[in-house]
């Protein structure tokens, strides 16, 4: 999907801002909610943290510490270095970390873990428990869609049209699916877990 995250760059923030296309849209309490979620984030302690599929930065800007962050699209990058700009960003796939074992304290990701299917869920957890010890995803609450999955139409101000894989999470819910976790907010419209992972190196008893 990197040509439909190169395309959505520049409208991305959009959806977050309630602007354009989104400025129509019925979602009541979003507005407290992203505040919420913002300060959530701010909140975790400053760590060095590697932020997978930082998209434009909008969440990326809130952490704290040594922040290194991870994206495909050249053209999301361009966003997140304005964004924030004390972060390091490097170009690269979510699914083959390019840093070495053991390099983070914390892997942070925002609406990405959703999108994946089984077999990237797999590659993907098997990646942080290399690279961290500590997993933080924020993605959609299942409160609102009343749905567990489905495959999502998205077209942009360009006209094209795609459709997107997205699940949707209850905290308890998606804790369990990583092994175990703590939930740091649930709302109506996000989800923020942290779950302490094993290395697959020393497998948990």
């Amino acid at each position: 999907m990197k040509e439909y995250y190169d395309a959505r760059a520049p409208e991305y923030d959009d959806w977050y801002l309630g602007r354009r296309g989104f400025a129509d849209r019925d979602r009541p309490g979003w507005d407290g909610e992203l505040d919420e979620l913002a300060e959530t984030i701010a909140g975790l302690p400053p760590v060095r943290t590697l932020d997978v599929a930082c998209g434009t930065g909008f969440l990326t800007r809130h952490l704290r510490g040594d922040v290194v962050a991870l994206d495909q699209s050249g053209r999301m990058l361009e966003e997140a270095r304005r964004a924030a700009p004390t972060a390091t960003f490097v170009q690269g796939d979510a699914l083959a970390l390019p840093f070495p074992n053991d390099s983070f304290d914390r892997l942070f990701t925002g609406h990405f873990y959703g999108h994946l299917e089984a077999p990237e869920r797999e590659r993907f957890l098997a990646e942080v428990r290399r690279v961290a010890r500590e997993l933080v995803v924020v993605d959609a609450s299942k409160e609102h869609s009343g749905i567990d999955e489905h495959m999502s139409p998205r077209e942009l101000s360009d006209g094209s049209t795609w459709e997107v894989y997205k699940r949707y999470f209850t905290g308890a819910g998606l804790a369990e699916e990583l092994g175990g976790g703590e939930v740091l907010f649930e709302g109506t419209w996000f989800v923020v877990v942290r779950a302490e992972l094993g290395s697959p190196r020393e497998p948990r008893s």
